[in-house]
């Protein structure tokens, strides 16, 4: 009975764990970036990190999450575009057609913290 009731509870705590991916699956400046997300005031809705496949690479991307803040695309460790968001909706031009071609998009983190 102590064997079921111990596999019972480990169950329920590995049930609760945070589903974001460990730190080591996404390169040091991303997780450099979801850090310094990590000390900044919770919005709403919540940070974002997505992995896209977008013209050959992986990337990076992180939703716009207020009014003029654009979202940004990261590839390599060096921000490539702004695809969305900022003063026009439209981020700055550089990268267009980011939402129509890029593929597969993963959720790689998410600020889960209560504002």
């Amino acid at each position: 009975m102590k064997t079921f009731v111990s596999i019972l509870i480990l169950t329920l705590i590995l049930g609760c764990e945070d589903k974001n991916p460990a730190p080591e699956t996404v390169p040091d400046c991303i997780q450099q970036v979801i850090e310094k997300i990590k000390q900044e005031p919770v919005w709403n809705p919540p940070a974002q990190v997505y992995r896209y496949a977008f013209k050959g690479q992986e990337v990076y991307y992180i939703p716009p999450r207020c009014c003029d803040i654009p979202g940004v695309v990261i590839a390599n460790c060096d921000t490539l575009c702004a695809p969305d968001g900022g003063f026009s909706g439209k981020g700055d031009g550089r990268c267009p057609e980011f939402s129509k071609e890029a593929e597969n998009p993963m959720l790689v983190w998410e600020d889960r913290r209560k504002p």
